[in-house]
């Protein structure tokens, strides 16, 4: 383990996953897996005690609150949470960088989810403490990126050299935006982008595959690309995130992964979603050896105790 990595880390924002070099990512999931071992032992971890790490989620969210609160408490540390807008003081009209000041005033560590693209780097803009982004409209979702990375990395061995299909939302889903953008710190053998034309990547992010020179195709259907594929990643239509009710309509319900459509795909092809799902992935698929989205939800603990440890301590 490079030392240096991860003093690096220490009191870094983390905002985007490209924030990170492929060095740190790879150090940050040699920790992880030291952090799943110790949670598969139940051995009790005191590595954060007497640090304090603020929750303040604008939006809604299950597993990514969710886990950042157990990561901290396995690791010895406590959590604040902000209460929802009606029994905090934005009820009363307090503004962002204020809220962030008083966060940053209590606590070590500050994770935000916002619904507004880039307020998360404005309050890192504003806070002393490091700031990680839970999540910020349709733009970034870094550690969730590292856990599909992760997840990759845990059932394949590797990242490189693989053929990896996005399917869904590419437009306005900021799960695949950055994973996509994480797949940039690699060398996957080919990216299928598989959407209907209305949710296809965003211009920036086209760019960004080609300035890192990853070979990319985009396609309609995944039933072109199946059997190729290593890994289908797949994502739901997000009816929040359409700033038009009518462009959502139009695409809702446009695919579907089953069963009967991966016949065909690698015995061992592994299917990742960030969840929640809604239709676009059949629970018959949850029976078959291809689904680790599950598993790809529970690494968020030890992932995120990972990223914790190494950012406030190193």
């Amino acid at each position: 383990m490079d030392q240096r990595v991860s003093t690096v880390l220490r009191g870094r924002d983390v905002i985007s996953i490209l924030d990170l070099k492929r060095g740190e990512l790879e150090r940050l999931f040699e920790e992880a897996d030291l952090m799943l071992r110790a949670l598969e032992e139940g051995r009790r971890l005191r590595l954060l005690e007497g640090y304090v790490m603020a929750t303040a989620f604008f939006e809604p969210s299950t597993r990514t609150k969710l886990s950042f609160q157990a990561a901290m408490l396995r690791l010895g540390g406590a959590y604040i949470d902000l209460p929802p807008e009606h029994a905090s003081s934005r009820a009363k009209g307090e503004n962002l960088a204020d809220t962030i000041r008083m966060l940053d005033s209590y606590a070590d560590v500050i994770v935000i989810r916002h619904r507004l693209e880039g307020a998360a780097r404005f309050a890192a803009e504003v806070a002393e403490h490091p700031v990680i982004n839970g999540g910020d409209g349709t733009r970034d979702h870094p550690t969730q990126a590292m856990i599909d990375l992760y997840t990759i990395r845990r059932a394949l061995g590797r990242v490189d050299g693989l053929v990896v299909g996005v399917l869904g939302d590419l437009r306005y889903g900021r799960a695949a935006r950055s994973f996509i953008l994480g797949l940039t710190l690699y060398r996957p053998k080919m990216l299928y982008l598989i959407s209907p034309p209305q949710l296809s990547c965003r211009r920036e992010v086209l760019e960004k595959l080609e300035e890192r020179g990853v070979d990319y195709e985009e396609v309609a259907s995944l039933d072109k690309v199946v059997s190729e594929l290593d890994v289908l990643y797949v994502t739901r239509i997000q009816r929040e995130r359409f700033p038009d009710p009518v462009e959502y309509e139009k695409v809702r319900g446009s695919y579907r992964v089953t069963g009967e459509s991966l016949k065909g795909a690698k015995e061992n092809l592994v299917i990742l979603h960030p969840l929640p799902r809604v239709d676009e992935l059949a629970f018959d698929v949850d029976a078959t050896r291809h689904a680790w989205y599950f598993r790809q939800a529970r690494f968020g603990v030890p992932i995120r105790m990972a990223l914790l440890k190494l950012v406030l301590r190193g």
